[in-house]
């Protein structure tokens, strides 16, 4: 018995002792992780602290405030090192280490950084697309834009962006409706504006390519968002091509409403002119001539115009 006694007791000091030199080598590894901190080393750190949070499981209750101190350590580290690939524009790989970040800060509790690494999910995706749209890559732009407002469908102005770089990629119909969320999402005018500019290019386009019907459809619809000068400009040269001179008038009248000090104002304003000629409205012709009676252009055959009318 003595003998079985005595070799009980053996066993113990000798999972004492082992059990000393684990907690020493835990504590040189939770160190070594808070050099590493001060280093700003933060991926070393990450690794010294989770090799000493496991082995000072297996420790018990001696362990325990390290333990404790390393479940502090980690969630914070491990959001540092989100941060740093955001900053190196590594963004797929930051967003993989944000949900880690998040997912162990709450399981150990952390609730400030789970809050934060969610929180810059978001921010991280917009700042993508928005350096990406300094750099005109498109593509790229709406990729970090879409992601940024999936997440948060209530940013108004990532929608705004989002409809700005589709629309640079010709994606009008998919621009019209981030547009539209931008404006369901405090941005109104400015979305509304966007959408008249999409129109305005597509009646340009159909203008160009003798679309004549088109590029008047295309033109109204952007003034129905928004007024544009360029959009009446286009309106009136295209219904006056299909020789519907009362839309022509209508819409060139608006145009020099909005653009009076335009550099082809006097242009329109005598081609307004010829048109009321043309329909015998004299009056209104007279009155339109008389505006440019005296430009260098046009000022002589207007004169002669109103010699005409005068008679």
């Amino acid at each position: 018995m003595k003998k079985i006694i005595l070799a009980i007791a053996a066993m113990v000091v000798s999972v004492g002792i082992a059990s000393a030199q684990d907690m020493a080598q835990a504590t040189e590894l939770y160190n070594n992780g808070a050099t590493a901190i001060s280093m700003e080393n933060w991926t070393e750190a990450l690794d010294y602290f989770q090799k000493a949070l496991e082995m000072g499981k297996t420790i018990g209750d001696e362990a325990q405030e390290l333990v404790a101190n390393c479940k502090k350590a980690i969630p914070g580290v491990s959001l540092q090192i989100a941060k740093d690939l955001i900053k190196a524009e590594k963004y797929d790989e930051a967003a993989g280490k944000l949900e880690a970040a998040a997912k162990i800060a709450e399981e150990f509790e952390n609730a400030e950084v789970a809050e934060e690494a969610k929180d810059l999910v978001p921010k991280m995706w917009m700042q993508k697309g928005a350096d990406a749209l300094k750099l005109k890559d498109f593509a790229t732009a709406a990729d970090g834009f879409a992601k940024s407002y999936a997440i948060d469908t209530t940013a108004g102005k990532t929608a705004l962006y989002l409809g700005q770089a589709l629309g640079q990629l010709g994606k009008t119909d998919e621009a019209v409706e981030a547009f539209k969320h931008a404006a369901w999402n405090g941005e109104e005018e400015a979305a509304k504006g966007q959408i008249s500019n999409l129109y305005v290019k597509e009646a340009n386009t159909a203008f160009k390519a003798q679309k004549f019907a088109d590029a008047v459809k295309a033109a109204d619809k952007a003034n129905s968002f928004a007024e544009n000068a360029t959009a009446y400009l286009i309106a009136g040269q295209a219904s006056q091509k299909l020789s519907k001179n009362n839309d022509a008038i209508k819409n060139f009248e608006k145009y020099l409403e909005l653009k009076p000090n335009a550099s082809n104002a006097n242009g329109i304003i005598f081609t307004v002119g010829a048109l009321y000629q043309g329909q015998k409205n004299n009056a209104k012709a007279l009155e339109f001539y008389k505006k440019v009676q005296n430009d260098a252009k046009y000022g002589a055959q207007a004169k002669q115009m109103i010699a005409a009318l005068s008679k």
